[in-house]
């Protein structure tokens, strides 16, 4: 059921604190236990997205990418589907916009690799396309979710989901989660 509230700071603020309280913790576990796998392992890690969630896969992979090298002096293969607006483009207008994201794994992906699919709804087809392939691949798939999950929460391996039907408040949870997943494989300390 969704409950909808009036806009106030005040409010916006607590519904970010009731929804972090459904979160399960262990799912970020999941998670982050998977992408420290890939790291170790030399898999690449690949995320997508549209929208906000996009600037999100890129934002995940630019935070991993500079403090993992900058806190190990180890490199981590991490690279995000939505940072070359060339090649979205040319699937989109040479084939669908639905196959932008599986149209670049066909040239990047490898057994083993992990693909993280980034969706506010879990059902952006493009997404939803992405993770399908990559399992046909044998790559492991992450869906990082909100609403009821969707589509992708069937198809991704493992998930976190945010359960909102806020759009913003989701978005907001999920680069906390990409967040959490830095400081974690990063060793880095929460500064109050």
């Amino acid at each position: 059921m969704v409950n909808e509230i009036d806009f106030t700071v005040e409010n916006y603020l607590r519904a970010h604190i009731e929804l972090q309280n459904l979160i399960v913790v262990d799912e970020i576990y999941d998670a982050i236990e998977l992408v420290q796998s890939k790291i170790n392992s030399g898999n690449k890690i690949i995320t997508c997205g549209n929208g906000g969630s996009a600037s999100t896969a890129s934002h995940y992979v630019t935070d991993w990418q500079k403090i993992y090298n900058l806190s190990t002096g180890n490199k981590i293969h991490a690279y995000s589907l939505t940072d070359n607006i060339g090649l979205i483009t040319a699937f989109a207008n040479d084939l669908s916009y639905d196959e932008i994201f599986t149209g670049q794994l066909k040239s990047i992906l490898s057994e083993g690799d992990l693909v993280i699919g980034i969706s506010g709804s879990g059902n952006s087809m493009n997404v939803v396309n992405a993770l399908e392939y990559a399992n046909l691949a044998n790559a492991d798939t992450l869906g990082i979710l909100g609403y009821d999950g969707g589509k992708a929460i069937k198809i991704a391996k493992k998930n976190v989901l945010i359960k909102s039907f806020d759009m913003q408040l989701v978005e907001d949870l999920h680069l906390q989660i990409g967040h959490m997943i830095m400081k974690s494989i990063c060793n880095t300390k929460i500064i109050l």
